[in-house]
Order: structure tokens, then sequence, then C-alpha cells
């Protein structure tokens, strides 16, 4: 059996009665009351990387500033962390997905944060590539993290979401403002649209309607132009008599 023509096809038990878990999300709105209030830059570029660029928490604190590509303006996602392992505080682990593996352009916004950031870091004298970008020599807390989220939700009076939620927030973002099915799966780290289909249904249901209004459009328009043909067609005919 050549198991690497077998693999490939093969593609994880979803049971159709499983209950999914509750997931909220941000505006674009909501997220910029709650940046709004923090004052550690450090924690800012965290949350904006988390929402705008969509990583998964552990993919965001094993960020590296090697990672950081600052002159061609992106970011290389090629590991993960993971707390309380084998007794340790952390272990930095491989991408959860071969697709998981991937380079993301920054927005302006987060680039100019983050460059700021780098130029605060390097001043240390035993600064290295190496270290991490949100936390320096170790990474931050994963309680620390969500101490000053849920702080930082209080002080802008926006509702508490879950750390992986701004992922979700990120992907509503992009769908809602019209980005292609096939790029979002691709900026996720998705390994199937099968899969951001099945997670964000729920988010193209707007779209359907949006859908329908394209085909009632195209219709108004056809039904238009058949009038102003036969108004032209008469006016022709009218002359000829």
């Amino acid at each position: 059996i050549n198991f690497n023509q077998i693999y490939p096809k093969m593609t994880n038990f979803t049971n159709p009665n499983e209950i999914k878990k509750e997931m909220e999300f941000w505006t674009y709105e909501e997220f910029k009351k709650f940046i709004s209030v923090e004052e550690n830059l450090t924690y800012k570029c965290l949350f904006k990387t988390l929402y705008f660029c969509g990583l998964r928490k552990g993919e965001a604190r094993a960020l590296n500033w090697k990672d950081i590509d600052f002159n061609n303006k992106s970011i290389r996602i090629n590991k993960g962390l993971s707390d309380n392992v084998n007794k340790k505080k952390y272990i930095i682990t491989s991408p959860k997905t071969l697709t998981s593996n991937r380079v993301l352009p920054m927005p302006k916004e987060l680039l100019n944060d983050l460059t700021e950031l780098k130029n605060n870091v390097i001043k240390y004298k035993n600064f290295k590539e190496e270290w991490f970008v949100f936390g320096n020599a170790v990474p931050l807390g994963d309680d620390a993290i969500r101490r000053r989220k849920n702080n930082d939700c209080k002080l802008a009076r926006v509702k508490q979401i879950r750390l992986h939620d701004f992922r979700h927030s990120c992907a509503s973002l992009l769908i809602n403002n019209g980005a292609d099915i096939t790029l979002v799966a691709k900026y996720l780290g998705h390994s199937k649209i099968d899969e951001t289909l099945n997670t964000y249904s729920h988010m193209f249901k707007n779209k359907l309607n949006n859908i329908i209004g394209l085909i009632d459009e195209l219709n108004k328009n056809a039904k238009n132009n058949i009038e102003i043909d036969d108004t032209i067609n008469n006016d022709k005919c009218e002359i000829s008599l």
C-alpha cells in the first residue's frame, strides 16, 4: 500500500451531532475600544497580532524577533508554545498542522507598533533575535495575558471574550469585509477550506442574502435593458411609418 497517496485523502472524523462550543467575537469598533485602554506596548502588540493576524494563542506566544521580517512587512508562523508539559513551564512545539506554517503580511498599524517595540528591547545589552516578541527572554505567561485582557475589557466596557475568540474575531473581520474564503482559510492556517466553512458557516448567512441581491439586481438591469430596446424599436417603427 502506498500510504503517501492515502494520507492526503484522509480527513479527521467529525460528529454531525456534536454541539459546537459557543463562539464570541468583537466587531472592529469593539476591538478599537478595547485596545484604546491598553498602554503597555508589549500587550498592545500582542492583542493586535491576535486580532489582525488571527494567530492561535500559542503561535503568538512562540514568536521570536527573527520571525518578524520588517523589510517585507511580514510575520512567519512556524511553531507553537504549550504550558506545563512534562513538569516544564513551557515548551516550543511544532505547528498544529502543516498548513499552520505560513507567512502573513502585517497591517501598517501593527508594523509600526512592533518597530517601536523592537527599538525599545534592542537597547538591552543581552538582547538576542531569539528573544520572544511578547516577553523577552521568556514568553509572557498565559495567566498574565488573560488577566490583562479581562482588565482591559472592564476598562473599555466591552464584552468579555476568550483569547481564542480573537482568532474568531479576525475571521469575522475578513469574511464580513468580502475576503475570499480560500484566502481566509490560508490566512488562518486551516488545512482545508471545509474547516473554515464548517467553523464560520453562520457568518456566511448574510452573504447568501447578498448573493440574492446580486441576482435581483441583474434581473432588474436585464428588464430595464429590454424595456429600453423595446422603446428604441417602437421609435424606429414610428419613424419608418
